[in-house]
């Protein structure tokens, strides 16, 4: 990349750009106008230019073109054709346009579906065995010749209690098979709260995360923009 543009600094177009891109996008924040949608559209268009540049160089060269035409590249003695099956089946989702050729494209949709299930059934399983895992730990888990104190072994076993009774109370709000009346209904309004106390930590964390980058731009207004801002007057 040059170091100018029209005797400009690179750097400084830069930050002008994404500057005034930024202060488009926050517009909306006073109602909706030209200027935003002008802002929103080229970001979508940025995006998917983008992502068809990686995938191209990602995957069509690197996993199609090279392994079939430059095998060398790849410290290959021949052309892999193994390559040509996924190729095809990627091929095949494009038929999904067509009317007459669409049902084609249900067997790479299949082929897709079913990697994924089965990819991301073991992952959930473990997650599932360590939750279980730590459910049936001891309510005190101290080691042989550890030298915690009296304090910290109660806390250790106030801390599992709740654990375990968190559990319980959260798995009977999902019991349907009993009407939730009686100890059961006690049990299961327990761990609705507890469901709404997590969610609600999700969300708060979910909040936090875009609090984040909102003060990540303003910073970047105010220490990297708003100075050469003061410098053209």
């Amino acid at each position: 990349m040059p170091e100018t543009l029209l005797g400009i600094p690179t750097e400084a177009l830069g930050i002008w750009l994404a500057a005034l891109v930024t202060l488009a996008i926050y517009s909306f924040l006073y109602k909706d106008n030209p200027v935003y949608k002008f802002a929103e559209h080229m970001f979508v268009g940025v995006s998917a230019g983008y992502t068809v540049g990686v995938a191209y160089h990602e995957v069509a060269l690197d996993l199609i073109i090279k392994p079939l035409f430059r095998p060398a590249e790849l410290k290959l003695t021949h052309p892999d054709y193994l390559v040509l099956i996924p190729t095809a089946l990627g091929l095949m989702m494009f038929l999904r346009f067509s009317r007459k050729h669409g049902w084609a494209a249900r067997w790479p949709i299949c082929f897709v579906m079913g990697y994924g299930v089965g990819a991301g059934i073991p992952p959930a399983i473990k997650i599932f065995l360590v939750q279980a895992h730590g459910t049936i730990q001891p309510l005190v888990p101290v080691s042989p010749g550890s030298h915690a104190t009296a304090v910290q072994v109660i806390f250790q076993g106030f801390s599992s209690l709740i654990l375990v009774a968190g559990v319980i109370c959260t798995l009977g709000y999902f019991y349907f098979s009993r009407e939730h009346k009686g100890a059961l209904g006690v049990v299961s309004r327990i761990g609705m709260w507890l469901l709404m106390i997590a969610f609600g930590a999700g969300f708060g964390n979910t909040v936090m995360a875009r609090i984040s980058l909102l003060i990540g731009r303003f910073q970047f207004l105010i220490d990297r923009w708003w100075p050469q801002v003061r410098g053209l007057f």
